[in-house]
């Protein structure tokens, strides 16, 4: 039987779930997959209405939000790193309000704070590059084509929001339903290969709903990932680990990218030989862009293996 693909978003909203799909299927396969492809579409969880359809989202560097963070907010750029962690952290606790911890033996919040932490602080190291008190040749990444402020806001930007939703997912009770999402989406698939791939925050709510299920699963992907960093493996709902029924696990990151400090699972999920830890270029604005990570060789090209004939063109 042919394959199919599961995909599951990252953080942030996003446009409607048939156009998000079609947009993963081109920047995987070159095409729109059909039936072969579905996606857990978890944004309206946490968004009332989705991105405009020619809306870029500001979480994958799009060209419209780098125009519009040229000019500000102002805000983001200008708070001191201490007060944008407090204050983020403050707005993510109240988000969470009475959300309560879902039957996790979690005795504290603010220990994920440390990522937001390590975020911001890489954040700002980004936002400096070209800047002449450090070059940009001693850092190893081009200038963006912003002044510093347009860059501190865009990368604070996707440090806002990406801890903001991880802290729902952890202890704002929105995790159940995001897995049952997932859940939905693979709910119905026998006989054919499996493939799952997960973004950002989406990659922690696959791994948690395959982890329960165990079902089988030939590749995972996960790109973007924050899963091995030690202080969302804290919050997991069980130690570390490859699920049961995945075959093969490839985790893909760019060294730039503030989700995923820490690039490598294998460590810490066993069994080790299952999983493949890989470093790509993603040369998205924040270098955490869905496209960009899945247009890399080293993420499309086993996947497409599995689909064969099926899999398309490069695009």
């Amino acid at each position: 039987m042919p394959a199919t693909v599961v995909y599951v978003h990252g953080n942030g909203n996003k446009v409607r779930r048939e156009l998000l799909k079609s947009q993963w299927d081109t920047a995987l396969f070159g095409r729109d997959m059909a039936e072969a492809s579905r996606m857990a579409y978890w944004a309206p969880l946490r968004y009332p209405e989705p991105l405009p359809d020619f809306g870029a989202d500001p979480l994958d560097g799009g060209a419209e939000p780098m125009e519009e963070l040229a000019a500000g907010p102002d805000r983001l750029a200008l708070e001191p790193p201490e007060v944008f962690v407090a204050r983020t952290l403050d707005e993510a606790q109240r988000e969470a309000g009475d959300g309560g911890l879902e039957g996790r033996a979690v005795p504290d919040q603010d220990r994920l704070a440390d990522w937001l932490r390590d975020m911001t602080y890489l954040a700002d190291t980004l936002a400096r590059t070209g800047e002449p008190e450090e070059p940009a040749e001693e850092l190893p990444l081009e200038a963006l084509p912003l002044p510093r402020a347009g860059r501190t806001a865009l990368f604070r930007l996707l440090v806002e929001r990406a801890f903001k939703d991880v802290h729902a997912y952890f202890f704002g009770g929105a995790g159940p339903a995001m897995r049952a999402v997932v859940k939905e989406a693979l709910d119905g698939l026998d006989g054919g290969p499996l493939v799952v791939i997960g973004h950002s925050l989406g990659t922690i709510i696959a791994y948690e709903e395959l982890r329960e299920q165990g079902r089988d699963v030939e590749l995972l992907v996960t790109v973007g990932s924050p899963l091995a960093i030690t202080e969302v493996q804290d919050q997991l709902a069980r130690p570390p680990a490859v699920p049961a029924g995945v075959a093969a696990w490839r985790n893909a990151s760019d060294l730039r990218d503030l989700v995923a400090l820490d690039h490598t699972l294998r460590p810490e999920y066993a069994p080790q030989e299952r999983v493949t830890d890989l470093l790509v270029t993603n040369d998205s604005h924040n270098h955490h862009g869905i496209t960009e990570y899945l247009a890399q060789p080293q993420v499309r090209e086993p996947v497409q293996r599995l689909f064969g004939d099926h899999a398309g063109g490069p695009g």
